[in-house]
């Protein structure tokens, strides 16, 4: 990520934290349309195609006596099938596919995001409430398709007071809709956050006084973003398993 100090004569140090989240044109300088190639267009096919390297060098040489990368490749296999299977149900296990192509983008779309003059797609809204609203529509077709009109049940709170499963329906159902806002919201607001601290920590760094302690800070700072880089991916996706199981058994 670029850092900036300038040292204005009347404002003093001068940085713009929110600069590294502008989507701009990766070729010519006009405006950003629908099929505008960007930044973030960029970064997110790159995603893609780490992915793709990963796994397919993981995989070229396949034996029962793994090596180091088809064991990386196993254990992040074993890892959300096992999430799926103990959260969704053996019924979500036909969904693990998509589910998987969820985790490793989100991952693979954050870690990117760490390397330095990168840009972090995630930290949009306009990115992860596409990711959300594919999971929410998903998994309500899914509801609807398997269970039909029984799939409201999961807004009819049966062991409340019969008097008050109105009043809890509308509460059940007001949540439910709010499921992707709240899906999106959480992992783009994580990864701002970080990126836009990293970025005030590193404009500091100009400052000969505070240099080292703006060292020390960025460098802690950039080790929890490692970790939340991990946690926001595997929240997203277990969230996501949740809903998912709300969908196959609406009743429980």
């Amino acid at each position: 990520m670029a850092t900036e100090a300038i040292h204005g004569e009347e404002t003093g140090l001068v940085f713009h934290p929110l600069d590294q989240f502008l989507v701009t044109p990766l070729f010519g300088d006009g405006g950003v349309s629908w099929f505008t190639i960007t930044n973030a267009t960029l970064w997110m096919a790159l995603g893609v195609l780490l992915i793709w390297a990963i796994m397919a060098f993981a995989t070229r040489h396949r034996s029962i006596v793994p090596g180091k990368m088809q064991s990386v490749a196993e254990l992040i296999y074993g890892f959300i099938y096992k999430m799926v299977e103990d959260v969704a149900g053996h019924d979500g296990v036909k969904y693990f596919p998509y589910i998987m192509a969820l985790f490793l983008f989100i991952l693979a779309a954050n870690s990117l995001a760490l390397l330095p003059m990168s840009f972090a797609p995630t930290s949009h809204i306009a990115v992860t409430a596409v990711l959300a609203l594919a999971v929410f529509i998903t998994v309500t077709v899914i509801g609807f398709v398997k269970n039909g009109a029984a799939f409201l049940g999961l807004f009819w709170v049966s062991s409340a007071p019969l008097a008050l499963r109105p009043i809890l329906a509308v509460i059940e159902l007001i949540s439910y809709f709010v499921r992707p806002v709240s899906h999106s919201i959480r992992l783009a607001g994580n990864i701002m956050a970080g990126h836009a601290v990293m970025k005030v920590f590193a404009a500091f760094a100009a400052i000969t006084l505070v240099s080292p302690l703006s060292i020390l800070a960025i460098t802690a700072i950039y080790g929890l973003e490692v970790l939340v880089a991990v946690v926001q991916a595997y929240v997203f996706t277990i969230l996501t398993c949740v809903y998912l199981k709300d969908s196959l058994h609406p009743s429980h």
